[in-house]
């Protein structure tokens, strides 16, 4: 008999938070080059909440994929962010209903007492500010993991 190992344990959807700018860093590693239709935005002013219905690759996932030679992953996860004060995009035409966006990076712009700015730069010189109270976000995988229609990794940045 075999001892079991770390590749014999059942996937868990991600389900993860961020409160300070390092966790931030890590959930934006995991997010990068997620894409999203622009219908899949949402702002709600009266929660202070602001969300994205991404379909996110599975960075985490990368290694295993590759040894295993299975095709590559990709999977629908809720990025929610909280304590948002306002919300400002540049470059994004939020007429065009059409719209796929990619999600480069997160990042945070410290203010004053916790308070600050989270940006998320996409692709094509797009970018969303989100004026914040403090950081609280979370990311949480919402489907089953699906093969990457395109079965390529995205170049990611390592």
């Amino acid at each position: 008999m075999m001892d079991a190992t770390f590749e014999d344990g059942r996937e868990a959807p991600l389900n993860i938070g961020a409160e300070d700018a390092d966790d931030l860093e890590i959930l934006s590693a995991l997010i990068q080059d997620s894409v999203f239709p622009i219908t899949e935005m949402s702002w709600r002013s009266a929660e202070r909440r602001f969300a994205l219905l991404l379909n996110r690759f599975r960075w985490e996932d990368r290694e295993a994929a590759e040894r295993r030679g299975r095709g590559y992953e990709r999977v629908q996860s809720l990025l929610v962010i909280d304590n948002v004060l306002g919300v400002a995009s540049q470059g994004i035409d939020r007429s065009d209903r059409d719209t796929v966006l990619s999600l480069l990076s997160v990042t945070f712009e410290a203010g004053e007492e916790g308070a600050g700015q989270i940006l998320l730069t996409l692709a094509g010189d797009g970018a969303i500010r989100l004026s914040v109270e403090a950081i609280e976000a979370t990311l949480k995988d919402v489907t089953r993991p699906y093969l990457a229609p395109s079965r390529q990794a995205p170049r990611h940045s390592d």
